[in-house]
């Protein structure tokens, strides 16, 4: 993992490099700003350096000291830029609840649907699917904001539309209604991030439980007597959700990318709306910061996946 952390990052600085202008474009654009000042800012910035010499700054500072730089546009550190206010914890309650949402439900659906092979209500499960691999996330997150706002008038009997919380719940202590409140503001979170990843889950589960249904074993299992319900549960399902816990690396990745539109429409306090400004401010260390904290994402999954498969089948071990 750590070495293809450091590839990550060299490869990503390199990228950023490459985005036409700096963080000083706009200044340079200002005719009231003297080319003394620009130069000046250039240094106080390193933006004067080499790519490497930049780079291996960046490194040593991280490995030295755990500094991941300082924000041009803030002026504190990399970390406390993207994760102010409780933003890494909102950001791991929105995806991690919402991969656990969506497992909980695709799973009995796509096992639902393949021993319902051809019959109305597997077709209607994919047509479910479809939609939902079909409709992109920022789209659907605007749907069912104007329908909260414009068909349903929440916003009429007080209940306000984006954020985690209603204004008056935001410093008040943890309570009932402050839980009831945050279930209230997550739930489209929950419906648009959790949509498209329920619908590529349940063709998957359905798809591989088909496959395994018409293996032998299965066919041997139901000849000495055994019920549907335990050949299923007991025998088909174990093996065929192998290939879902090997997706289970790139679920929490793909939350985290799949909300960074459905965070800025829904006003969600996440890691992901400061990576956006700092992307569009050209502010490339808490860039490189986003980068690698949505890296780690990704290997930790992986990592995650790759116990939880050895922990379910037995056959597979490492030597």
């Amino acid at each position: 993992m750590l070495p293809l952390l450091v590839l990550v990052s060299l490869f990503s600085f390199a990228i950023i490099q490459l985005m036409p202008g700096d963080y000083l474009t706009r200044a340079r654009l200002d005719p009231q700003i003297k080319q003394e000042t620009l130069n000046a800012l250039a240094r106080r910035y390193g933006l004067d350096k080499p790519f490497m010499t930049r780079y291996l700054a960046w490194v040593k500072g991280i490995l030295t000291r755990g500094d991941f730089g300082t924000s041009f546009e803030t002026r504190q550190p990399v970390f406390f830029t993207l994760f102010l206010g409780s933003r890494l914890q909102w950001t791991l309650v929105v995806s991690i609840s919402t991969m656990i949402i969506t497992w909980l439900f695709a799973i009995p659906l796509g096992i639902y649907s393949a021993t319902h092979q051809y019959k109305a209500s597997d077709h209607g499960l994919t047509f479910f699917g479809f939609l939902g691999l079909s409709i992109p996330n920022f789209f659907f997150a605007l749907v069912v904001l104007w329908l909260l706002v414009a068909v349903f008038k929440v916003g009429n009997y007080g209940l306000g539309i984006g954020g985690l919380f209603d204004n008056r719940f935001i410093a008040a202590p943890w309570s009932l209604a402050k839980i009831g409140n945050l279930l209230w503001h997550i739930w489209p979170a929950w419906l648009v991030i959790g949509t498209s990843g329920m619908a590529g889950l349940l063709r998957y589960m359905r798809g591989s439980l088909l496959d395994t249904l018409s293996l032998q074993y299965v066919q041997t299992a139901r000849a000495k007597g055994l019920s549907e319900h335990i050949v299923v549960y007991k025998h088909a399902v174990r093996n065929a959700i192998n290939p879902l816990i090997s997706m289970l690396g790139m679920t929490l990745p793909n939350l985290v990318a799949g909300s960074l539109v459905t965070a800025i429409v829904l006003n969600l306090p996440t890691v992901e709306r400061a990576f956006w400004s700092a992307l569009q401010m050209q502010d490339e260390y808490v860039i490189m910061g986003g980068l690698l904290f949505f890296s780690l994402f990704l290997l930790l999954g992986n990592l995650l996946a790759d116990i939880l498969l050895a922990w379910v089948d037995p056959r597979i071990r490492y030597n």
